[in-house]
């Protein structure tokens, strides 16, 4: 089971190792190396202070929310695995970046005797810069290895009927304890347009699973949005962008709102800060009166359930 990453704690230096590691994947930034290197030397000197800042306003006593949650829905997910195959399946936690790492959990399946592995990026939209980079930082550690296990990926699960019920079911408890907003906003993770003008599903994607949720929603065409975030640097990213329109609803007289992430498995600094701190300021600030996150789905039952099927649904033939 395959996330992102975290640093390891909200302080300047944590958050400039971490950016140091993340930023230099070419996956995640395909700029030539030698011009991003400079760029990449000011980040690390301006940004680690302002990120440190965003991270100790949700971090708790166990950490970080990304691992915190990633730790429960392993251990979740490895309950509900030997409950349906009625066997011992182990399941080891990895981030693509910082701890703990992807070769760290490798070694704990190979420990165990592990001789085949099915990868879980916990990423429902597959791009390029994630569920790509996962398979890279793989590739290059069993460039070392002399026996091979035998492996299979979870590429995505966009459109996957049980996906799309537990982002239905989540909105349905929020609707059930606030009441249904005017407006529900979709914000997915932002790319640079570039990426999907070279290839990359992403942005299809999303798109694919803000129209099925809201089929599933049941909402007209006027009642939601799909929109993308986390944003950053000069060039043109995918639009509509969630902030400018979360500040245009405001603007126009939408008093109330309801802001669900399906492209994060788990909530994080892009949910926890930026949705519901920045977004919802710049919203109330434009006019509007009544902004609710709708959290990620977490270790939530239904989401348990809906991994532990996909993983039986890709280890099919396996003994």
């Amino acid at each position: 089971m395959v996330n992102l990453g975290t640093p390891e704690e909200p302080t300047s230096k944590a958050v400039r190792a971490y950016l140091k590691e993340f930023l230099s994947d070419i996956r995640v930034v395909d700029a030539p190396r030698f011009i991003w290197w400079f760029i990449l030397r000011a980040i690390l000197i301006i940004r680690p202070k302002p990120v440190s800042k965003a991270y100790k306003s949700i971090w708790t006593k166990d950490g970080s929310p990304l691992l915190v949650i990633s730790k429960r829905q392993a251990k979740a997910l490895q309950i509900q695995l030997n409950k349906d195959f009625k066997k011992d399946i182990p399941v080891a936690l990895a981030m693509t970046y910082g701890n703990p790492s992807i070769e760290t959990a490798a070694l704990e399946l190979r420990t165990k005797g592990v001789e085949k592995i099915l990868i879980l990026p916990m990423y429902p939209q597959y791009s390029s810069s994630t569920t790509a980079a996962i398979y890279d930082k793989l590739s290059d550690l069993l460039k070392l290895c002399p026996h091979l296990p035998e492996m299979r990926w979870i590429r995505d699960f966009h459109n996957d009927d049980r996906y799309i019920d537990a982002l239905a079911q989540s909105a349905k408890q929020q609707w059930s304890k606030e009441g249904q907003s005017e407006k529900l906003l979709m914000s997915f993770h932002g790319v640079p347009e570039r990426y999907t003008a070279k290839g990359d599903p992403y942005e299809h994607q999303c798109r694919e699973t803000a129209r099925l949720l809201s089929e599933k929603l049941e909402l007209q065409p006027e009642q939601w949005a799909c929109c993308f975030q986390s944003r950053f640097g000069r060039e043109e990213w995918v639009k509509p962008y969630t902030d400018k329109t979360l500040e245009q609803w405001g603007a126009e007289g939408i008093k109330s709102v309801d802001v669900i992430c399906p492209a994060f498995s788990a909530d994080c600094l892009e949910t926890l800060e930026e949705i519901q701190v920045e977004n919802r300021d710049i919203f109330l600030e434009a006019g509007g009166q009544d902004y609710h996150y709708i959290p990620a789905l977490n270790d939530n039952k239904d989401h348990i359930e809906m991994l532990s099927e996909l993983v039986q649904q890709h280890s099919q033939g396996w003994n």
